[in-house]
């Protein structure tokens, strides 16, 4: 992790979508996608504490792809946890205290708040959903939806950072 760093600015949000599409440029695999925007987004900012993906692999079933922190669970019914809210729904899910998210599935006992966003690809289908915990209470701010669901569709969907259609 950074030294206390953290994504306030949009400014920092820029650097960081600049430094994935220089990592990424060309790269249409997307299990390397995954690695590379997890590591750089989860070295970008102090108050991640897990950071990565749970891909779709059959219909309702979320597995752990490529991530950076402790152990993950493996895999993710959608119709459980905040991960699997964000795959039924398609919608981000900002959660401030995990604790009071009803079927909060705790893949590990020191996360206190969680950013999930979905991740469509070209096509605009959803290939996976981008977790974000931390052990920090309500660390995440809707500047961080935005401008990370930015960066997503700008790897994963049209290279205007436009959500594929």
């Amino acid at each position: 992790m950074n030294d206390g760093q953290t994504l306030t600015t949009a400014d920092d949000y820029a650097a960081l979508l600049a430094r994935v599409s220089a990592l990424t440029q060309g790269e249409d695999d997307t299990v390397a996608l995954m690695a590379t925007v997890a590591c750089e987004v989860h070295h970008a900012d102090s108050r991640f504490d897990w950071t990565g993906f749970y891909r779709v692999t059959q219909p309702g079933i979320l597995k752990i792809g490529p991530y950076q922190g402790g152990h993950g669970c493996l895999v993710i019914p959608f119709d459980k946890g905040v991960c699997g809210a964000c795959a039924t729904t398609g919608k981000v899910q900002l959660v401030a205290d995990v604790d009071a998210f009803p079927g909060h599935i705790a893949c590990a006992s020191s996360t206190r708040s969680e950013l999930v966003l979905p991740v469509q690809g070209a096509d605009g289908q959803l290939i996976a959903v981008f977790d974000i915990d931390s052990d920090q209470p309500d660390a995440f701010t809707e500047q961080d939806a935005s401008q990370l669901g930015k960066l997503l569709a700008h790897v994963f969907g049209q290279a205007d950072g436009t959500p594929a259609p």
